[in-house]
């Protein structure tokens, strides 16, 4: 398609279809990076045991293509140019020699595999593991995913053919290709991520061969088109190209135009990240941070958090009820009324135990410092500091791998707050930028595909297209006194841990509530 000025992309597009945890979505994205047209589809998310979080693929599937096909229905068949893919990581599924899933999706949140994962961690050679895979030892892994199957559920595993993600078998029914993007199998616990193959020695440990996952491919693999099914589906022509795409957080910081050296992009949602765009695959002496692929010769290294805005969503539960339920404003206000540093008041954040840096299922949330003179308030920025000081921690590690971090890119539900976002600022130390207008990981998608459709030149457009709204610097009094407080908060942890494994082996006999 040529336009009035002789521009071969004129008026074409590409679809981003982010494959979320929550829901899934798919939007449309002229060359120039304008968002024309979107459609989101939800799922739950089940837990039907303790520790379970699992999900029916065959809703995934049926909502890419129910939102696909919406948003072809607006824009029209005749301007898509392709299809390119993002979704969340760490998701694994069994699947049948047919390809049908004989287990549910087993996503990141899931946490049944804890005791796989510190055994596996404790072990000689636990740290090595993490340094060629790239992927923490950690229950959210495929890797420890895979142990405790085989240890639980043996059976089940002689009749599994293959093991894959959700993207994996979204694109199997989409092309009939079992393939797996670098960047997605960078998570999984399973590849070499310095020689782009499956680890003999990860999949020992998982005790499965290399031709029951699917196959290797580059994340600017385009696949030659829709299966008749899947055409009559979506709306679009069987000759339809489909980018194979990568995960998620990668995606995110190409959404957030976050991928020239030093330029790292932040997250803080339900929970949150921080990671920068690398040349080469690098993790931190101490296995601190992770190493996920984004295209040939980049990739993405950081660490992600589990709680975020799920600890402001806590306190308004636990300690400002009566506020209601839409409590974030006048919980912030609350916050906003007393000092930086919360009068000597700490909080560990981990609520849903914790990733990054520490990587472990075991540690709870804690006050610390509390006395009298605290009240509500108190409590609420308490929290609110320790989110951002444990995304400080991650910063740290990232520094500690040798990676400049000199300015932010932030997004996420937090960034309606002005105060957290000042926040932000003075606890990490470092400028940071708010974008607009952006799609993070679908919009990374489509970029991608862009690349690889070859409708742009380079990926590295994205931190021109994506604008920057604003920009805070730290106020200097309460970034020192937030620095003086880091490594305090920094010790708890280890100080805590001989409590934390106590109170864990006493859970059993201490419910939650009365019989």
């Amino acid at each position: 398609m040529t336009g009035p000025h002789g521009d071969p992309t004129a008026g074409t597009v590409v679809l981003g279809v982010d494959i979320g945890t929550t829901s899934t979505k798919t939007v449309a994205f002229a060359v120039g990076g304008e968002q024309l047209a979107s459609a989101s589809a939800g799922y739950p998310l089940e837990e039907p045991h303790g520790g379970h979080a699992v999900q029916d693929p065959q809703l995934i599937l049926r909502a890419v293509l129910d939102t696909v096909r919406a948003v072809v229905e607006e824009v029209g068949a005749e301007r898509v140019a392709g299809l390119s893919f993002s979704s969340a990581m760490h998701g694994l599924l069994g699947l049948s020699p047919e390809g049908e899933p004989l287990t549910p999706l087993v996503t990141w949140a899931d946490t049944r595999a804890s005791a796989q994962a510190e055994r596996l961690r404790a072990a000689v050679g636990g740290l090595a593991l993490h340094r060629r895979t790239g992927t923490p030892v950690h229950p959210m892994s495929p890797l420890a995913k895979l142990v405790w199957f085989h240890e639980q559920e043996p059976k089940l595993c002689e009749r599994v053919a293959f093991w894959a993600g959700i993207k994996e078998f979204v694109l199997l029914r989409l092309c009939n290709a079992l393939v797996v993007d670098h960047s997605v199998a960078s998570a999984t616990g399973l590849m070499n991520i310095h020689e782009l193959t499956w680890d003999d020695e990860a999949l020992a440990l998982a005790g499965i061969l290399p031709e029951q996952l699917p196959e290797l491919v580059p994340t600017t693999t385009v696949l030659p088109g829709l299966t008749e099914a899947t055409a009559r589906a979506t709306g679009l022509p069987e000759s339809t190209p489909v980018v194979v795409g990568a995960s998620d957080g990668p995606l995110a910081n190409l959404g957030l135009g976050a991928v020239r050296p030093g330029v790292a992009a932040c997250s803080i949602g339900t929970s949150g990240a921080l990671r920068v765009v690398v040349d080469r695959p690098v993790v931190d002496p101490l296995g601190r941070v992770f190493c996920y692929a984004l295209t040939p010769g980049r990739w993405v290294v950081g660490g992600a958090i589990n709680n975020g805005g799920v600890v402001l969503g806590w306190a308004g539960d636990a300690l400002a009820p009566d506020l209601g339920e839409d409590s974030q404003e006048a919980l912030c206000a609350l916050a906003e009324s007393v000092p930086a540093g919360s009068g000597g008041l700490l909080m560990l954040p981990y609520l849903l135990s914790e990733r990054a840096p520490h990587w472990s299922s075991l540690p709870r949330g804690a006050y610390v410092g509390l006395t009298r003179a605290h009240g509500r308030a108190h409590l609420v920025r308490a929290a609110l500091e320790g989110v951002c000081q444990q995304l400080g921690l991650v910063l740290q590690s990232m520094r500690s791998a040798g990676l400049g971090v000199e300015q932010i890119r932030a997004t996420g539900g937090f960034a309606r707050s002005s105060l957290w976002r000042q926040m932000l600022a003075d606890v990490l130390g470092t400028d940071i930028s708010f974008a607009s207008g952006h799609e993070g990981s679908g919009f990374g998608a489509a970029l991608l595909g862009m690349q690889a459709l070859g409708l742009i030149e380079s990926i590295d457009v994205a931190a021109d297209l994506v604008e920057v709204d604003s920009t805070l610097r730290p106020d200097p009094a309460d970034a020192a006194v937030y620095a003086s407080l880091q490594p305090v908060f920094e010790q708890l942890y280890e100080a805590l841990v001989p409590t934390f494994t106590s109170l864990r082996r006493l859970a059993p006999a201490l419910p939650l509530e009365r019989d």
